[in-house]
């Protein structure tokens, strides 16, 4: 029998572990303004800073945003343990704040096929089409053929370019090996400014998805410069049948309501935390399901293909703008595949699940699994910001 897992909130399993030195912002939903605010964490004490930055994406267009950040006077709404503690779904006052997203206006892109590991397993879904029985057959099959030793290969290298051409003369090429291994990287849209739940909320799958997985991320706050301004971490849930059925479902795989989780905190770079610390992080996947299902693993951006920097490039520049600015998930970096429904079956979400992702820098994401129209539905958005912060005299 399954029983619903308690999803509780603490602030020493939230915050990163250097926390008190870290520069970390967020969003507070504030029922008795009716709108969201922007907030600073002060040790554990939330503060709001909304009248000196009405937005997320406002303040990471400033010139250094973690100065700009402290530097912000701000009014102490209460503490992170309480806010906490009102966050989840299923046990929410709504007459008291809770925790959003720390983004808001940014774009939210992601990049696919990045580490070596989701590259196999794209191929492996597009071979499957979307049953996941014939996954082990298929993976057993394609690594024997490519090997899974891709790691030091550079993408659009003329090592990679060589290895290309064997493959479509074997006729093992894929569209997933164009964007895992050629010159151009796989950037697509996740979701629309605004539509991205937070740590403790709902992330929904589509009901009819009998395949989908977790995907562990970190995920870049990228100015309308380009310029690289914080990180935070970010769940990128994906329907693993109905991509591997056809690419052109991409959008239905991966853009549902609440399929896009990001937090806990946005951490800004400074001088304790930079670029080199994203690059260096060991991201960690826990999911616990009602079934008495455990399942944990993990992996190193370290081991990315395409460094942060080029993604970035590749995402914004003379060709592409974001005038508000723009989120980028790195790619996942764990793929699980352990049998849950039976033999050779692999790993697909139930109902219930609590899925956590974590690394020491960035602190945990946390949410419970449910079907994209029983999460809460998506109604606040640009529109409805706007005319909120014009009321509050913000704007």
């Amino acid at each position: 029998m399954s029983h619903p897992l308690p999803l509780t909130l603490s602030v020493a399993t939230t915050l990163p572990n250097d926390a008190r030195s870290a520069t970390l912002i967020g969003r507070v939903w504030r029922p008795e303004l009716e709108g969201p605010s922007v907030v600073r964490l002060d040790g554990e004490t939330v503060v709001d800073i909304t009248a000196a930055f009405p937005t997320v994406s406002q303040l990471c267009e400033q010139s250094d945003p973690a100065k700009a950040a402290k530097a912000a006077k701000g009014e102490v709404i209460g503490g992170l343990a309480e806010i906490l503690a009102n966050t989840p779904t299923d046990r929410r006052n709504e007459a008291r704040p809770s925790l959003l997203a720390p983004i808001d206006l940014q774009a939210v892109k992601a990049s696919g096929v990045t580490f070596v590991t989701s590259l196999i397993e794209r191929v492996i879904e597009e071979q499957a089409r979307g049953a996941p029985e014939r996954a082990a057959g298929v993976r057993a099959e394609i690594v024997a053929a490519i090997g899974s030793d891709l790691k030091a290969l550079k993408p659009g290298s003329p090592a990679a370019m060589a290895l290309k051409e064997l493959l479509i003369k074997k006729g093992l090429w894929s569209q997933y090996l164009e964007v895992g291994i050629g010159p151009d990287a796989e950037i697509f849209t996740k979701a629309q400014p605004m539509a991205s739940v937070g740590h403790g909320a709902e992330i929904g799958i589509h009901p009819g998805s009998v395949w989908n997985n977790p995907e562990p991320e970190v995920v870049l706050a990228v100015s309308s410069a380009g310029r690289i301004v914080g990180a935070t971490l970010g769940n990128d849930v994906n329907l693993r049948d109905f991509e591997g059925r056809s690419a052109l479902l991409l959008g239905k795989a991966k853009d549902n309501n609440a399929s896009s989780a990001i937090g806990p905190f946005l951490r800004l770079f400074d001088g304790g935390f930079t670029l080199d610390h994203v690059r260096k992080a060991d991201i960690g996947l826990r999911v616990e399901g009602p079934d008495q299902f455990r399942l944990q693993g993990g992996s190193s951006i370290a081991e990315i293909s395409r460094d942060p920097e080029d993604l970035v490039h590749q995402l914004i520049g003379p060709y592409h703008q974001y005038p508000d600015g723009v989120v980028l998930y790195l790619g996942t970096m764990f793929a699980p595949i352990q049998d849950r429904r039976g033999k050779g079956q692999g790993f697909t979400h139930e109902i219930g699940d609590i899925v956590t992702i974590a690394t020491p820098t960035l602190g945990s994401l946390t949410n419970r699994v449910v079907t994209s129209d029983k999460a809460p539905a998506w109604r606040f958005g640009t529109s409805q910001l706007m005319r909120n912060l014009a009321k509050r005299g913000l704007i």
